[in-house]
């Protein structure tokens, strides 16, 4: 018997509750706080999303740009994936190159020019992260 006078108790709790919760828009001259009510929804651009550059059919006799990060595991990574690459498309070419730091900026690069020349010179490249 107590446990049906707790479910009757908590059944007319939440209904009291529930009552209570629905949003009354305060008067505009009781000084109370106003909210506006924005759409989620952001304006539609018109010029239609292009991709950065088309997409290779394949990579066979292709140069793929291996980009290794800074990271420990990203050179052994990338040494095993150009090994793996050489065997599947044997007439293709592999470019290394590592990024020994973290977050740098092209202007502060040393490598910035090394790293123009090797992203212009390859037809593909695959990221390497060395997590």
């Amino acid at each position: 018997m107590p446990r049906i006078r707790f479910l009757i108790f908590l059944g007319m709790l939440v209904a009291v509750i529930a009552s209570q919760s629905t949003f009354t828009a305060p008067a505009q001259d009781t000084g109370e706080k106003e909210y506006e009510v924005l759409s989620p929804w952001a304006e539609v651009d018109p010029i239609p999303l292009k991709g950065i550059s088309d997409r290779i059919d394949s990579l066979s006799g292709k140069k793929i740009g291996l980009f290794a990060n800074y990271k420990r595991a990203a050179m052994p990574i990338a040494r095993s994936l150009e090994r793996r690459l050489n065997t599947m498309f044997p007439n293709s070419e592999t470019r290394l190159f590592h990024s020994p730091r973290w977050n740098v900026t092209e202007s502060e690069t040393e490598n910035a020019d090394k790293f123009e020349a090797w992203a212009k010179g390859v037809d593909a490249v695959i990221l390497v992260v060395g997590d």
